[in-house]
């Protein structure tokens, strides 16, 4: 997959260029579509983003937000990135599909989830590890295989197990944005550009990825 890669000065530049992006292509979808459809993964970064998105124009009532993974954990535990999605949106009235992660039955809950996707997504938002794992396919994890199902549930990892999007669901990206920074993600970022598939962000396949990186996981910086 060919990656667009712009490098910014800094995380407030990162979250400030990302946040103008993702306004204009919901925009342009409203426009022509009538919907816009946006994944969203975990992690810091993005969460600056959409509190300045919350500041743009954009028409969130016909804005539909999947999540690209979810820890499995109690509705209220502070590792939920739902919690924070919610946070950071405040009161800009986006339609949130959360990951059914409290389910007992979590293969259920993932057959489930999988039905709510749209057939496309207009924009998927994905981080970058420092061991190269993105949504929640992490290295060495069966989930990295499942090829007949768009959701699915990992082994533990960090203290929990991750319901996620797999390829074939990331696969339905118009276009995927990576947010990275940290000086820490330099190699994998690199094998990213790379299309290197020894790390798992290297097999995703959509039909655009642009990468939004600050000077020090671009490289930029000491």
């Amino acid at each position: 997959m060919e990656h667009e890669l712009i490098v910014l000065p800094d995380q407030s530049s990162l979250a400030a260029r990302s946040a103008e992006l993702v306004a204009a292509r919901a925009r342009t979808a409203v426009a022509e579509r009538g919907r816009f459809t946006f994944a969203v993964s975990g992690g810091k970064t993005p969460w600056a983003m959409f509190a300045k998105l919350t500041l743009d124009d954009v028409p969130w009532s016909s804005v539909e937000i999947f999540q690209v993974d979810e820890r499995v954990a109690p509705d209220e535990d502070p590792d939920r990135n739902l919690i924070h999605l919610q946070q950071s949106l405040a009161t800009a009235p986006a339609r949130v599909w959360a990951m059914p992660v409290t389910d007992p039955d979590l293969d259920a809950a993932s057959e489930a989830y999988a039905v709510m996707l749209p057939d496309r997504f207009d924009l998927v938002h994905l981080g970058l590890g420092p061991d190269g794992h993105t949504a929640s396919l992490v290295p060495g994890d069966p989930v990295l295989e499942v090829a007949d199902r768009l959701v699915a549930v990992t082994q533990p990892y960090q203290g929990h197990r991750r319901m996620t999007l797999t390829y074939p669901a990331l696969a339905r990206a118009d276009e995927i944005l990576w947010l990275i920074s940290g000086a820490d993600k330099r190699e994998p970022l690199a094998k990213l550009l790379a299309g290197d598939q020894s790390i798992p962000a290297g097999r995703v396949q959509a039909k655009h990825s642009t990468i939004l990186a600050d000077a020090t996981a671009g490289g930029l910086e000491p």
